[in-house]
């Protein structure tokens, strides 16, 4: 019997030669807008203000989620103790934690290595 390893390394390398495509087709539209090397610096730094903004509505919303998941763990935990271990509801915890206050802790390390309350010119990090 032949073995067919090529099925799955032609599938991953078909998955990212797409991958690849598709952001050389996003970046060639930067590249054609821009007049050169500065313009398209200029325009990532812009940008960078709405990414840090994202990051920080994402993390906030994975924390929650990842609270809400612990909170079920624990009632799990409750119900049967030797199916669910008290582990997972902690780990789960900890997780929401810390997703929860990465933009502070962003905040707080940009003030701290670039003494200002922005990281290197980036602006868009709140936190409660």
């Amino acid at each position: 019997m032949k073995k067919q390893r090529g099925v799955a390394a032609k599938g991953r390398f078909g998955a990212i030669a797409c991958l690849m495509a598709c952001i050389g087709f996003l970046l060639s539209g930067v590249a054609l807008a821009a007049g050169g090397l500065s313009d398209v610096a200029t325009s990532v730094t812009g940008n960078l203000g709405s990414i840090a903004q994202l990051i920080t509505a994402g993390s906030y919303i994975a924390g929650f989620a990842f609270g809400v998941a612990a909170i079920v763990k624990f009632k799990a935990h409750k119900d049967n103790p030797t199916q669910v271990m008290i582990s997972q509801p902690i780990v789960l915890l900890f997780v929401a934690a810390g997703l929860i206050f990465i933009p502070s802790v962003f905040k707080t390390t940009g003030a701290t290595l670039f003494s200002s309350g922005s990281a290197a010119g980036v602006s868009g990090t709140t936190s409660f």
